[in-house]
């Protein structure tokens, strides 16, 4: 089986043009647009409510460049008022598969990682268990 070093290639190497991808996928707001589009279209304010807590200046921002990379088709109608609506484009709908597992994933892991942080936070942290150690010894 390869190793996933070997299935990224040159992911790990600074200048690797996938890098930029994957930024534009992976951001918070990029996500979230995979996960609201994966099975519809949407106009602009329907994913904007769709996806609380984005401003419509990032919203317009990450559509743009998801649009650019190939990803988000937009479909403007050319009437007054304004109607314009995004979907996935063929290619976006596969990423959008993965993206989606990741989001389930996530949806069914959510109580143990909440667990973790939980446990971590409760735990002294291992700054003041060095210092706990010198002052007794």
């Amino acid at each position: 089986m390869a190793k996933t070093r070997d299935l990224l290639g040159e992911a790990y190497a600074q200048d690797c043009p996938g890098r930029s991808i994957l930024d534009h996928v992976m951001s918070r707001w990029g996500v979230l647009v995979f996960l609201a589009l994966h099975d519809q279209t949407l106009r602009f304010s329907e994913l904007r409510r769709v996806i609380g807590g984005v401003s419509e200046k990032m919203l317009a921002q990450t559509l743009r460049t998801l649009e650019e990379d190939g990803f988000v088709l937009r479909r403007d109608f050319a009437e007054v008022p304004p109607r314009v609506e995004y979907s996935l484009t063929p290619m976006g709908r596969r990423l959008a598969k993965h993206v989606a597992a990741l989001g389930t994933w996530i949806s069914e892991n959510t109580a143990e990682v909440l667990a973790a942080r939980e446990k971590h936070r409760r735990q002294p942290s291992a700054q003041s268990r060095r210092a706990s150690t010198r002052a007794q010894g």
